[in-house]
């Protein structure tokens, strides 16, 4: 097999003894020769289970050593890997299943009970933490011819706009996003990540696991997300950088422990899968810990930029500038490509793009043309080149003809010391078309009202953006990564308002 097909193999070659893997609830190590060995046994035993090129192999568990002895495993014999959101509801899962059609499905023995519903009687299943212990001394298989764009993994989107969408992706595409972090990045053996990030989500597996394995480095898996745990294993594991979502920091910085801890290992702090409220950076600042945020989607890569970690804190906000191995350009509305400080969606080219959606080729054909990925998402870049997210193309408000951005009127709100969390939404209205919504967790006992609100939002918005209605809420609907979820939100709000 080439290299670039296994490169597990001859990373075990250069680093055999070096730890790949660490359980944290367990404390349980793979050193990059063991993950290797139980991924070529899974191999065979797949194989010898009659899994053969192109077919799919399911994983329904939460973060598990099983995800990465199954993904190389799959990746030995030209089979796909195909992660699934545990946090679905049991007909979105049989919907995922019924598209992918797996030959077999993986478990972890906390969802045996799942495989014990009518919905899934169809399917062959076996538990990973019992079965996929198989003989390490087993004959290796043959191999079947492989190419670097036959695909490795499918990862289904969160589907809040729709059904699921299985985003295939290739050994290229995954390795090319590896390559293209550990360079621009410039991470080494030495880095030791976090992952409390699901691993059925490109951010869990991808957006930094992958990469700090190819480098040497250390993955240290965790689960159930819990801040105190999570400091105490950033901590206990010397972790140099980690990714969490802006709502896992937002718990982080309210604890004691935060406040107490210097987190001596820590490089970077990286936050990624929304934009991050400025009250975050605030929060490490103070600390003199350096945080920057990152942008991504699951049909490419998820990486795409890279801003130096003490740039950005002077230019919050920014993602930085697109990676070595990748372009990326704003498109207005127009078809033209935008000016300085103009927003235009984000096109990104690049071998780490997706190859097509499963099953769906019209929904391939609307999102990559021309070889560009149309990502939905809007942007601005500076006179130095650094891109700014402004937010997602179908969240953008048109109230009374003025564009307005959420993301702008969120994070000034933000500042406001007695909110706790917020989001801000278009909602219909038949004068202006839509009104500008803010949506409102105040912390305990504090109270706002509409006016003092719109007053705080005056001194630096502009008065079309100054939201028409504020909604006080007890919580916001979050996704299953932890994202603020607008369109369950909007949902919500239509009801409250109604």
């Amino acid at each position: 097999m080439r290299w670039e097909l296994d490169w597990l193999e001859n990373r075990t070659r250069l680093s055999p003894e070096a730890v790949a893997l660490i359980d944290a609830e367990e404390n349980t190590t793979r050193t990059f020769a063991e993950l290797n060995s139980r991924s070529q046994a899974t191999a065979n035993w797949l194989y010898e289970k009659g899994v053969r090129k192109g077919e799919r192999i399911a994983l329904l568990s939460p973060n598990h050593l099983s995800y990465f002895e199954l993904l190389f495993a799959c990746g030995k014999i030209g089979a796909i890997f195909v992660p699934i959101n545990w946090r679905l509801s049991l007909e979105e899962v049989h919907f995922i299943l019924t598209d992918c059609s797996p030959k077999l499905i993986g478990y972890h023995s906390k969802f045996k009970e799942i495989f014990d519903n009518p919905l899934f009687v169809n399917y062959e299943t076996f538990q990973v933490e019992r079965e996929l212990r198989p003989k390490l001394n087993m004959a290796i298989v043959a191999e079947e011819p492989l190419d670097e764009k036959d695909p490795l993994a499918i990862i289904y989107t969160g589907g809040t706009t729709g059904k699921p969408k299985g985003v295939v992706l290739s050994h290229q595409s995954i390795l090319t996003n590896a390559v293209n972090t550990v360079i621009s990045w410039n991470l080494t053996n030495d880095d030791t990540t976090l992952t409390y990030m699901p691993l059925f989500h490109t951010g869990g597996l991808n957006a930094l696991s992958i990469p700090i394995l190819l480098a040497g480095g250390k993955v240290v898996i965790a689960s159930d997300y819990d801040p105190v745990k999570a400091i105490t294993y950033l901590n206990h594991y010397q972790c140099t950088t980690v990714l969490l979502v802006p709502t896992m920091y937002h718990m982080m910085i309210e604890t004691a422990e935060f406040k107490t801890s210097s987190f001596p290992s820590i490089k970077t702090f990286l936050s990624g899968g929304a934009p991050c409220p400025f009250e975050i950076y605030e929060a490490f600042k103070r600390k003199g810990l350096l945080f920057k945020e990152g942008y991504g989607l699951t049909e490419a890569g998820p990486n795409n930029f890279y801003i130096h970690p003490e740039e950005a804190g002077g230019k919050r906000g920014s993602v930085g500038k697109p990676m070595l191995f990748n372009t990326v350009k704003l498109q207005t509305e127009e078809g033209q490509e935008a000016g300085i400080n103009e927003v235009g969606e984000i096109l990104i080219q690049g071998k780490h793009s997706f190859e097509y959606y499963w099953n769906q080729p019209q929904a391939t054909r609307e999102t990559i043309k021309d070889g560009w990925i149309h990502t939905g998402d809007l942007a601005k870049k500076d006179e130095g080149g650094y891109f700014y997210i402004v937010g997602r193309k179908k969240d953008m408000i048109i109230t009374g003809g003025e564009n307005v951005y959420p993301l702008e009127v969120e994070h000034w709100l933000a500042s406001h010391p007695q909110i706790n969390e917020l989001a801000v939404i278009g909602l219909p209205d038949q004068k202006w078309g839509e009104i500008v919504t803010a949506c409102l967790v105040t912390k305990t006992n504090d109270k706002l009202s509409e006016e003092e609100l719109r007053r705080y939002c005056s001194r630096k918005l502009g008065s079309y953006k100054v939201p028409k209605q504020f909604l006080f809420l007890e919580k916001l609907p979050k996704t299953h990564v932890g994202k603020i979820d607008k369109v369950a939100l909007k949902r919500l709000a239509m009801a409250t308002r109604n």
